[in-house]
């Protein structure tokens, strides 16, 4: 492809992992030294121990990388190095016609899109530089327009989910002007609530609460992740066993799929999830987003006069197994220009792999509307 800023490069990328990181893995899963069950109810202390032990089986001896790698070859890839950062990401142009620019972070009757799908800096195939000021959602905004502009895109959408919603949220924050809307699937950022702002209503009020409670019972990976991500990082990079325990409880506590996770997602494509966090070995670099986020911008505060000004939609996937709580729309408001709020009829935090249809559906009727 072409030259992104200055000597910045885009360059075709396509996965490929070494067999000889394979046969390491398949004897680290083999060889795994698991803990006696929880006493209790399953899962209730964490991920349950028999549920495990049949992945791991599965994981050593029928799970087909090969197989995953050429699905994921599909799709054309790309790497580009913005400044000291080298930046992967899948680059699909509409089928017919110009098709509107739409960056996805996380991340159909209407409009045709050209969609780049980034993977954040530090997971997958994506470095994670030190940058004075850490990896915050304002500096990977910064890359996510850098890249945008490197391949030619003057006028641009922006969404995602999780951290990406957060990062599309800094694009339109720091410069709006290029940002023809936004999409996002959850508000990942808190609005500014201090003196000067309007009260709480009774629905803003009832979904801190829940939230508060959310926290409590879940929220440990988060305190850790955000201040101890070396300590962890140590245990999870070194057996694939744990790393399936740690990312997979939290897709069984988040997705909408009544208790059983493999209802919702297939073994393969779990495996394939923890396979490339293992192959590219990025599970402590990706945690950092945690400890960056919160020690460099108090996770992360916005002043009174931080407003997303660009049309912004946002759809709601509330139907997770540990609920979080339904944000209402005045919350939105406070952050955002709101021009659609939809509240989908299923799935849950990790929508464009649980619903990929009805997200789908949402983002192109949304920008059907949108001036561009």
């Amino acid at each position: 492809m072409g030259t992104a800023h200055g000597d910045d490069r885009i360059e075709p990328f396509s996965v490929a992992v070494d067999p000889g990181v394979l046969d390491d893995l398949r004897a680290r899963v083999r060889a795994a030294r698991l803990p006696a069950p929880a006493p209790g109810p399953a899962w209730a202390q964490g991920t349950d121990r028999d549920w495990l032990e049949g992945l791991l089986g599965y994981w050593a001896r029928g799970f087909d990388w090969p197989a995953a790698e050429r699905a994921l070859n599909r799709y054309a890839h790309y790497r580009a190095r913005i400044g000291g950062t080298v930046v992967h990401f899948v680059h699909e142009r509409a089928r017919h016609g110009a098709g509107i620019p739409l960056i996805l972070g996380h991340g159909i009757a209407g409009p045709a899109f050209d969609v780049v799908i980034p993977s954040l800096p530090g997971y997958g195939f994506s470095s994670r530089p030190a940058v004075p000021g850490g990896v915050t959602y304002r500096y990977v905004a910064g890359l996510w327009h850098a890249l945008m502009g490197g391949l030619g895109y003057a006028r641009y959408a922006a969404g995602g989910g999780d951290f990406g919603a957060g990062v599309a949220t800094f694009m339109a924050l720091a410069d709006p002007e290029p940002l023809i809307g936004l999409h996002l699937t959850n508000l990942e950022l808190t609005p500014y609530t201090g003196p000067g702002s309007r009260p709480l209503s009774a629905a803003e009020q009832a979904y801190q609460e829940l939230s508060r409670r959310w926290a409590q019972a879940e929220g440990g990976y988060y305190a850790i992740q955000s201040t101890k991500p070396q300590t962890l990082g140590y245990a999870l990079n070194d057996s694939p066993a744990g790393l399936a325990a740690w990312i997979l409880e939290k897709w069984r506590s988040w997705s909408d799929c009544h208790g059983d996770l493999e209802s919702r997602f297939s073994r393969d494509f779990l495996l394939t999830v923890v396979t490339l966090y293992w192959v590219t070995g990025t599970i402590t670099s990706s945690m950092r987003d945690y400890y960056d986020n919160r020690r460099w911008q108090g996770e992360p505060r916005l002043g009174p006069g931080d407003f997303a000004g660009v049309p912004t939609a946002v759809a709601i996937f509330p139907h997770t197994l540990i609920p979080e709580g339904e944000p209402p729309r005045e919350w939105g408001e406070r952050l955002y220009d709101i021009r659609r709020w939809t509240v989908q009829p299923r799935g849950g935090h990790f929508a464009a792999a649980e619903e990929p249809e009805l997200l789908a559906r949402d983002i192109a009727a949304f920008f059907a509307t949108v001036d561009r």
